[in-house]
């Protein structure tokens, strides 16, 4: 019989693509979903029909004990993501809901050979930077004093000189600044020592920043692209935090996807957790005017010089140990935005909700404002 893999998450961007490729590998699917309203409005119309569909919430016990049922593998996608406002969603979904997921395959000795779990990026202090007198460091976090007088740098931790991006590696040193940093952490640490424990095969997969077709734009709090696009489309201009050179790994969903699929067929990477992503920084204003130009329209991003505390500077992911499995990103930056501006043209358009989400953020700290006296553009 065709093995049976469960995709929690599996209406979202990443899930809906993941069980797009088992399908097509000859696996059985079940889906586990809660469509949540921030994200989705109602089941999507993407969700296959040759995947069993339980909506419910990873919090549910007794839910995710009947998607349990008769499953080899768990894709565990499911996840409270962003820049939200909520401090305990975080935790109870992405702390408690993975650490539930895990008691239960344990305590009922059910017959899963292999778990996957959705770490991120997010995990790492700061991205690695190459220092001229020193070499490569793993700077810490950024001051925050330093970032509301516009002072953007990541310096060298041992010399406080001019530092270059570059690419980071797994051993980087991992901390995550901020709410949903910290339940990534969570989630990818606690997958690991599990796996210890029971000797049940399991990877945390760390994603760079995800895109493509199916990125919610109602959700004002997360993903970039799908909220530059979304602005652009109503004559809005993108707002880009601290200077807009901030720089980010793009891939494409259906990299991501496969490399779900590469590492659930091998044992090399079992107990680890891999970098997954292009390889490739971008700045944030670069990839606004790569959209911008998909759109035919003109961009003139907003610049205040506020920041997000705890936000990385710069983090190109170090994907050597991804590509000992055969990883290759195969959709550039250009061609994937290409598919994803097609793919959203074909949508109802999502009102604008940033500028109330912004105002959310900044009453809650999440968003800072620069000091007096720093350039906006």
């Amino acid at each position: 019989m065709r093995p049976l893999a469960l995709v929690t998450g599996g209406a979202g961007l990443i899930g809906s693509h993941l069980a797009d490729q088992l399908l097509v590998e000859g696996w059985r699917v079940r889906i586990l979903d809660n469509l949540e309203p921030q994200t989705h409005a109602g089941k999507p119309a993407w969700l296959p029909s040759a995947a069993e569909f339980h909506r419910a919430d990873i919090r549910d016990t007794a839910a995710v004990r009947s998607a349990l049922e008769g499953v080899e593998v768990v894709f565990h996608e499911a996840a409270y993501g962003g820049y939200m406002p909520e401090i305990a969603k975080f935790v109870e979904v992405n702390s408690l809901g993975t650490a539930r997921l895990l008691e239960l395959i344990r305590d009922e000795r059910l017959p899963v050979r292999k778990l996957v779990v959705a770490s991120s990026q997010a995990v790492y202090q700061e991205g690695a930077v190459t220092c001229s007198r020193h070499g490569r460091q793993f700077p810490g976090p950024r001051n925050d004093s330093r970032l509301a007088a516009g002072d953007y740098r990541v310096a060298c931790p041992i010399c406080g000189g001019v530092t270059v991006s570059t690419a980071t590696p797994e051993d980087a040193p991992i901390g995550g600044e901020t709410v949903y940093a910290m339940t990534k952490l969570d989630q990818e640490r606690l997958v690991l020592n599990w796996s210890r424990q029971t000797g049940i095969p399991a990877v945390a997969l760390r994603y760079s920043c995800t895109y493509g077709p199916r990125q919610s734009s109602r959700n004002p709090y997360t993903g970039v692209i799908a909220i530059f696009a979304n602005r652009l489309r109503q004559g809005l201009a993108p707002v880009l935090y601290e200077d807009g050179e901030q720089t980010r790994d793009l891939c494409y969903v259906g990299d991501i996807a496969r490399a779900n699929l590469l590492v659930a067929g091998s044992s090399s990477c079992d107990g680890l957790a891999v970098n997954v992503g292009s390889g490739v920084a971008t700045s944030v204003r670069t990839l606004a005017e790569i959209i911008a130009d998909r759109l035919g329209v003109r961009c003139d991003p907003i610049v205040r010089g506020e920041f997000r505390p705890g936000e990385m500077r710069d983090l190109v992911s170090d994907i050597t140990l991804a590509r000992r499995l055969g990883f290759e990103p195969a959709v550039g930056l250009d061609e994937g935005i290409g598919r994803f501006v097609d793919w959203l043209a074909r949508q109802n358009q999502a009102a604008d909700g940033f500028v109330d989400a912004e105002t959310i953020l900044r009453r809650k700290g999440i968003v800072q404002p620069a000091a007096t006296g720093v350039a906006a553009r």
